[in-house]
């Protein structure tokens, strides 16, 4: 059985190929830009509170365009609605560098050129991913997740280090301009797509559009199973054991470091992400791909109990040096988490691309997005509130704990996905 990263989808589709490179060259450098705007925001504001509010600019665009950006790719053609956003995207980032380099220094400004990113990203993003089914063969697409999704997190492991490097030593207009050349590969490799029209559907051979369509998408998707479980479970992970909202408070209270052991175990996170994916080759190729999503989720939510059970040995004590064992022991239970998690994000993809039929394809992605975005806040606003009546080494233990037990028992009453078979897939 292999076991590194299989790279199968890269020699078969040359089109794949230059849009996995593309938009991991373009998808790092928008790391350079989400850590320089935040930089930005605070130098100009000198506010903790107006850098968290660049977090509402991006998630309300992304939620209300999502699902409607979902139904344009199911009415119009996938290559053309990819190229306007990601041009849109260009776009604006050439704005960001501008208002840079002028030294606009306005935070208004700021929230409503990341707000127009988070639009354009809110169709470009769905669109990206609707594509990918119509390059490969089916049995390919679960080699091709890995492969999308750990470029994503290697950007996220260094795009932010890089980004701040680049920020402190040429200003925040240089790192605007580096991602704005880096998203041009992105842009080269959708142009040279063939184009891509929403196949017809005999179960809806009348296309509907706007919100007609995204109503559509919506029933469909509550009357299938297993694909609507896909985004059930992620939410119950989401909401409940995601723990990233505790992370500045574990580095002041309980395992010191202060910013430098926020970014440590943030950085965690993501490289158990990558190396999931690195030594992901045993795993593309699993048939009960609804038994092995719950059981990266299980483990998800375990780790993220551990990580809180080592906070809770250290206690609140505020500590003046960084107590280095302790933070090995939870930058070592996060990495965990964060490889599950990556593994539970590749099978939920690859069911949602292999049992929806291309006609619903976007739409659904357009969902995705909407769940992907959403349920994460949603996560911070629970265990911060849980954190809040206790401390956070309890609502991290709590969070992963109600995690494991919710998830346990909606698997019970769906045995239909636990069965699923991805050699019969059925949504």
């Amino acid at each position: 059985m292999p076991l590194l990263l299989d790279l199968t989808p890269l020699r078969a589709s040359v089109e794949f190929r230059r849009l996995w490179w593309g938009l991991g060259v373009a998808n790092f450098g928008s790391q350079l830009t989400l850590v320089a705007v935040g930089l930005q925001v605070y130098a100009i504001s000198g506010s903790t509170l107006s850098v968290g509010i660049l977090g509402i600019c991006a998630l309300v665009p992304l939620i209300a365009l999502g699902l409607y950006g979902g139904a344009l790719l199911d009415t119009y053609d996938r290559r053309t609605v990819a190229l306007l956003s990601a041009i849109g995207l260009f776009l604006v980032t050439a704005a960001l560098a501008i208002q840079g380099w002028l030294h606009i220094d306005s935070v208004l400004v700021l929230y409503i050129l990341v707000g127009l990113q988070s639009a354009a990203f809110a169709i470009n993003n769905p669109a990206r991913t609707a594509i990918i089914p119509r390059l490969l063969k089916p049995a390919m697409l679960p080699a091709a997740n890995v492969l999308t999704t750990t470029a994503w997190s290697s950007a996220l492991v260094l795009g932010p280090l890089i980004g701040a490097t680049l920020v402190a030593a040429s200003g925040f207009a240089a790192a605007y301009t580096v991602d704005m050349i880096m998203f041009t590969a992105g842009l080269w490799a959708l142009w040279r797509l063939p184009p891509l029209p929403p196949e017809k559907s005999l179960d809806h051979p009348e296309r509907k559009r706007g919100f007609a369509a995204v109503a559509e998408g919506l029933r469909y998707l509550a009357s299938r199973r297993n694909v609507r479980m896909t985004f059930v479970v992620d939410l119950i992970a989401m909401i409940f054991a995601m723990p990233r909202v505790l992370w500045p408070a574990v580095g002041v209270v309980f395992l010191g470091g202060g910013a430098t052991t926020t970014g440590l175990l943030n950085a965690a996170f993501a490289v158990g992400a990558v190396l999931a994916g690195l030594f992901s080759g045993g795993l593309v190729g699993a048939r009960w791909q609804g038994r092995l999503i719950c059981l990266a989720i299980t483990i998800y939510g375990l780790s993220v109990a551990a990580f809180g059970g080592v906070l809770l040995v250290v206690g609140p004590t505020s500590p003046r040096a960084v107590l280095v064992t302790a933070l090995i022991g939870a930058m070592s239970f996060l990495a965990i988490a964060g490889g599950a998690d990556a593994v539970s994000a590749v099978f939920r993809q690859t069911i949602l691309q292999t049992a929806t039929p291309d006609s619903m394809r976007g739409r659904l992605q357009g969902v995705f997005i909407v769940v992907v975005a959403g349920g994460p806040r949603l996560g911070d606003l629970v265990l911060g509130a849980g954190a809040s009546w206790g401390n956070e080494g309890l609502a991290a233990l709590a969070g992963g704990l109600i995690c494991v037990t919710l998830l346990s028992l909606v698997s019970l009453t769906q045995r239909g996905f636990l069965a699923y078979d991805s050699r019969n897939p059925t949504p």
